[in-house]
């Protein structure tokens, strides 16, 4: 029996892996397939899990890669099992009391549900579990293994996790809640999955956060210092892993720890990606949509369930382009995919009266299920993205999200948004209030005494819509004015006459239209990859020496140094323009002669980053947006630095509002939390 972690790698020789890959690998491999050894070589097993593990489980691996390590059936730790006495178990669970006493009635007297056990915990298990298991003298035999396996996130993106705290806003930020049971718990828990991360991944962080800002106001500063705390426990915990073998005993990558304060514009701006128009336009079930395609016997429209997620390889090239260029690109595929397809030119053939050889027609028949795959695929996206094009002219989106960008770039003001008020009357209440929550980011004297009520009036907006915009201040974002970072307003640009939020960047490439937007979050991450985060403002809970900072900021390679990525020329889009090139290059990807996808975006990936500097995670407490994780996947090529984004939710616009709305209720129920 061993009660160990064992050493994980994730670029240490071979090819480069990224964060999801290491975790599936730990779990498939380090985990399931450990147990196959001895007598349990060639046996099929039983795993069972609680409902957090199995959470873990099924947003890192298929069941068909845990059929694959010989699992045979899946079970719920709580639910009446059937005894299966000839057959090994697996467990994987959280170290909690209830957890164990469970596992000790299945396993111990004359007659256990199993033949032996596995356990493995998601987490560092308490001195007084182990004893509580030891003390059975009857299960002792019975254990195979019995292990810390130090992994409990959700990884939800090749390069981002979240910790399942959908009601983090209200538990942390809400009325009446310092101090509290439900305020203790969540900070203890979020701190204890993130700390698993660095465990899991082998890593020793710089773990730097957000730093409370001098007020008289002792409420602001309780919430104000909620990234401090979450520091604290996050550095706690890891300090107990220094003690696994071969876990780093020196610092190997940088952890920023922010809140929802640093960027309120974000999570409720129009993002204009084909990723992010999917999820605040259509309705979505998670990644799941159901869509419309046209019948293939001419009928009615046959409706299909389908997923967007990285194994669509259509959905990984174009996910963070702009609707627009993935719309032509899409077009464009099919269009070159069809006229160089061999099939497809055999089959038009066909319709011209020529003659088919036998031949010919034996290899129509064999190109013909990969043709209806490939073509059904590009079909789908293409009505997707119809769709939301669709959307954004009966919405009218165009015309607010250029008023939306230009309010946070200082090229409109307070007659923009009130004639926008009052010449679009027919607007939903939704967008107005999204286009008030941005007005009050960058203009928040606007919203003193009753000039609030008045924009209220005009917008035809309800006492509720009031409160989100009230009840953004409880996230740190204080009544005072023109601050230069954090609260409201974010930063502004002294060579406009307006107040602006964002100052446009000068290196980046001309792209298209709305395409101006990013998040405070890009800014950050590219100040502390060459270490310039104002001390005053970001601490750091294990100070750096002066010859880390350095090494740090030149990205330093595991094994190599990472080639310099390459310059950016100077060019800036004119505010007007339409669009001058097709997408930026970072969002890119190589296309095969098909014109279909890349041959494989994932192995052109893992060949451009087989040279990597050290990781940088960066967590969000109350939530991250998707222009926060495009703007991660977009840094990781730029800085050549893995980028992995961590937040207690990943929320799209409608389901932020909701939250905000529910942060001035003394009591919250889950169930409001649900969309």
């Amino acid at each position: 029996m061993s009660f160990s972690d064992s050493e994980s790698s994730s670029s240490h020789g071979g090819e480069y892996k990224f964060f999801r890959q290491v975790t599936r690998d730990r779990l498939l491999f380090e985990m399931l397939g450990s147990t196959r050894t001895g007598d349990s070589k060639s046996t099929w097993k039983v795993l069972i899990m609680d409902k957090v593990t199995v959470k873990v489980m099924s947003h890192s691996c298929k069941m068909s890669d845990i059929t694959d390590q010989g699992i045979s059936l899946v079970e719920d730790l709580f639910r009446r099992r059937e005894p299966m006495t000839s057959m090994d178990a697996i467990y994987f669970i959280q170290p909690s009391k209830e957890n164990v006493v469970m596992f000790l009635s299945d396993m111990s007297g004359r007659e256990p549900l199993y033949k032996k056990a596995y356990v493995f915990f998601s987490s560092s298990v308490p001195k007084e579990l182990v004893n509580h298991i030891k003390c059975d003298t009857s299960v002792l035999p019975r254990i195979g293994a019995l292990r810390e396996m130090n992994l409990e996130y959700f990884p939800i993106d090749n390069q981002a996790f979240i910790t399942d705290h959908d009601g983090a806003l209200g538990e942390l930020y809400g009325k009446n809640v310092e101090n509290s049971r439900r305020f203790d718990a969540c900070m203890n828990t979020m701190a204890t999955r993130i700390a698993t991360v660095f465990a899991s991944l082998n890593e020793l962080p710089f773990v730097r956060y957000r730093a409370a800002k001098a007020t008289d106001d002792s409420t602001a500063t309780f919430r104000d210092s909620i990234p401090a705390k979450l520091a604290a426990g996050v550095w706690n915990n890891i300090l107990k892993y220094k003690c696994i073998p071969n876990f780093p005993q020196t610092e190997t990558c940088e952890l920023l720890i922010l809140d929802r304060s640093i960027d309120q514009i974000a999570p409720v701006i129009h993002e204009w990606t084909y990723d992010a128009m999917c999820h605040d336009l259509l309705e979505m079930d998670g990644n799941k949509y159901a869509v419309e395609l046209p019948s293939k016997t001419s009928g009615n429209p046959e409706k299909k369930e389908v997923l967007l997620e990285d194994q669509d390889l259509v959905w990984l090239e174009l996910r963070h382009a702009h609707i627009a260029d993935a719309s032509e690109r899409l077009h464009d595929k099919m269009t070159t995919f069809v006229s160089k397809n061999k099939a497809a030119q055999m089959q038009q053939s066909a319709r011209d009266g020529s003659e088919i050889s036998t031949r010919d027609l034996q290899k129509i028949v064999q190109a013909l299920p990969k043709y209806n795959e490939q073509v059904e695929k590009l079909t789908l996206h293409i009505e997707i993205a119809g769709k939301i094009n669709s959307v954004i002219r009966e919405l009218g989106l165009r015309d607010l999200g250029q008023l939306e960008q230009d309010l946070v770039f200082g090229d409109a003001g307070a007659k923009d948004v009130i004639s926008y008020l009052r010449t679009k009357q027919d607007a939903s209440p939704e967008n107005k209030l999204r286009l008030l929550m941005i007005y009050a980011c960058v203009y928040p004297e606007k919203f003193e005494g009753d000039k609030a009520s008045k924009l209220m009036q005009l917008a035809r907006l309800s006492n509720e819509d009031m409160k989100v915009v009230n009840n953004m201040k409880l996230l740190g974002g204080s009544s005072e004015t023109k601050k230069t970072s954090g609260g409201f307003s974010l930063k502004f640009d002294n060579q406009k006459t307006k107040q602006a939020a964002r100052k446009d960047r000068t290196d980046e490439e001309e792209t298209w239209q709305l395409f101006r937007f990013y998040p405070v979050l890009e800014e950050l991450l590219e100040k502390l990859s060459k270490c310039e985060l104002p001390k005053n403002e970001y601490s750091c809970m294990n100070d750096p020496s002066s010859t880390d900072q350095e090494k740090t900021r030149r990205g330093s390679v595991r094994k190599s140094h990472a080639s310099p990525a390459p310059a950016i020329p100077e060019r800036k889009a004119p505010a007007q323009s339409m669009r001058s090139r097709r997408t930026t290059t970072w969002a890119r990807t190589s296309n095969s002669d098909d014109g279909y996808s890349s041959d494989s975006v994932l192995k052109s990936a893992s060949k451009e980053f087989k040279k990597m500097g050290q990781r940088i995670f960066v967590f969000i407490i109350g939530g991250a947006t998707r222009s926060e994780l495009r703007a991660c996947h977009k840094l990781t090529t730029k800085l050549g630095r893995e980028i992995v984004l961590g937040c207690s939710s990943l929320d799209d616009p409608p389901q932020y509002i909701t939250k905000l709305k529910l942060l001035s209720e003394t009591e919250i129920s889950m169930d409001a939390l649900r969309f």
